[in-house]
């Protein structure tokens, strides 16, 4: 899933390329995506590009005052094309979910598309005079990159649950999903396990600190990538996150996974755990 770093590359990549365009054809190829439909999204059309921004893991276009915005959920991306077909796609035939058209000042006719791969469509796309009106971004918390450290113990204060949902909970703090929350709990040592309002003074503002880096850091290396780099880029600096069974970078301990119904995360015990594996709950069923 695109997480802060990579939707904030994105919205970077609009401002760069879209803003002083103005809207053509919206090309919708599969119908289950929009999820509002007043405004129209034919309302977008003829209307200058304004403005790009995040929220979140959302991605807006600011339409001269009319938002598009959309969640690329699990397996959702933004493909930028500089010369797209001129027919319409056909709807509901492969990834393609939505393209939206330009005509820029320079007599340019590029587009971007929206695509999800895989069975299980997620993403949405809003039309919406405010990006409040998506309910997404109306329950969203203090951005995890403009949150302060006081902002941060009080949430974490607040909250019984595991320090990794705690982080990834939108509601709480936004725009850090699965891969980010398992590099900063691991750069941090904190077990994913650990009580988030039983952490101590010290060991919250470690984790403040090291969510701020890792984050920062990200969203450098992913400035100026164009959009079909930023899958790779994420990945490269990963030291945990999707790395099950190869070495940790920092002791040479086998990268362990937790899974659950529909995702998993990974840790190494020996820098979190003090060398004791977690739980598994789908080995602990196969167990039985």
């Amino acid at each position: 899933m695109p997480e802060l770093p990579e939707v904030e590359a994105l919205a970077g990549f609009l401002r760069q390329h879209a803003v002083g365009a103005v809207v053509g054809r919206v090309d919708i190829a599969a119908l289950s995506v929009l999820k509002t439909f007043d405004p129209p999204i034919t309302a977008l059309q003829g209307r200058d590009v304004t403005g790009a921004a995040r929220f979140g893991k959302h991605l807006a276009l600011d339409c001269d005052g009319l938002w598009l915005v959309t969640h690329l959920s699990r397996a959702g991306w933004m493909r930028w094309l500089d010369n797209p077909s001129a027919t319409p796609p056909k709807p509901g035939k492969g990834p393609l979910a939505l393209r939206v058209h330009f005509f820029t000042p320079e007599g340019l006719t590029p587009a971007f598309d929206l695509t999800e791969a895989g069975t299980r469509k997620r993403l949405a796309v809003w039309v919406v005079n405010d990006p409040q009106e998506v309910p997404g971004i109306a329950r969203l918390g203090p951005d995890a990159m403009a949150v302060t450290e006081a902002e941060f113990a009080q949430i974490l204060g607040g909250t019984s649950a595991r320090i990794k949902n705690s982080i990834v909970e939108q509601s709480l703090i936004a725009g850090i999903g699965n891969a980010y929350s398992d590099e900063i709990l691991h750069t941090a040592k904190l077990s994913p396990f650990a009580t988030s309002s039983r952490l101590t003074r010290d060991q919250i503002s470690t984790l403040y600190a090291v969510m701020r880096s890792t984050l920062a850091d990200a969203i450098e290396r992913s400035e100026g990538q164009d959009a079909a780099r930023l899958k790779g880029e994420k990945r490269s600096g990963m030291r945990v996150h999707a790395r099950t069974g190869l070495p940790c970078p920092v002791c040479g301990d086998v990268v362990r996974e937790v899974s659950f119904a529909e995702r998993s995360f990974q840790y190494c015990a020996t820098c979190q755990t003090g060398g004791k594996p977690l739980a598994d709950r789908r080995m602990s069923k196969l167990l039985k």
